[in-house]
């Protein structure tokens, strides 16, 4: 059992048979009465955002989370499938299921895949990921006073502010934790 103190960001805790993952925490400490730690919650399975609040002294259960190894394959009408990289099993999860990491997907992409109860809810992409650039106008000579950047389209679609010396065909990483451009490749 988890107690108030130890609901920290990403932690994953079950509320009503549902794992939620906390997103965001305020500790809130008004005179003369107990602690208070409220939280905004999000759903692993159905997405919903909830918030909620905790008194010192309330206790909450952590999920049981599986972590395993698994390649995005494709995108079809079904949904997102990917590949379990140990059993070969293939599963499928639907766009609410992983809105946020959709636009970093790359066919082939490892990441790691949350299960609870047996059952895929959602992915966890790595930190960083390499992508090519497909289209970047040139940069201006002479435009490089200070931190100079133009907008470059990736391989994905994604497009991205990076440094004025990528050109089509570099291969760059992109933070997918703030979606920004980390380095040349």
């Amino acid at each position: 059992m988890l107690e108030m103190s130890d609901i920290k960001l990403g932690k994953i805790i079950v509320i009503d048979n549902a794992p939620f993952v906390v997103q965001k925490t305020q500790h809130i400490k008004v005179a003369r009465s107990g602690a208070t730690l409220r939280t905004k919650l999000k759903n692993l399975i159905t997405g919903q955002v909830i918030e909620k609040s905790f008194n010192s002294g309330d206790k909450t259960e952590e999920a049981d989370i599986q972590r395993r190894k698994a390649s995005f394959l494709y995108f079809d009408d079904s949904g997102y499938n990917f590949m379990d990289s140990e059993s070969f099993e293939q599963f499928t999860l639907s766009k609410s299921d992983i809105e946020e990491q959709i636009k970093y997907l790359l066919e082939g992409l490892q990441v790691d895949v949350l299960l609870y109860n047996g059952n895929a809810v959602t992915i966890s992409l790595p930190t960083k990921v390499k992508y090519k650039v497909t289209e970047a106008p040139p940069g201006i000579k002479g435009d490089s006073a200070g931190s100079v950047t133009k907008q470059v389209t990736l391989e994905n679609n994604l497009v991205i502010n990076a440094p004025l010396f990528i050109n089509n065909s570099d291969m760059v990483i992109v933070n997918t934790e703030t979606g920004e451009y980390a380095e040349r490749a």
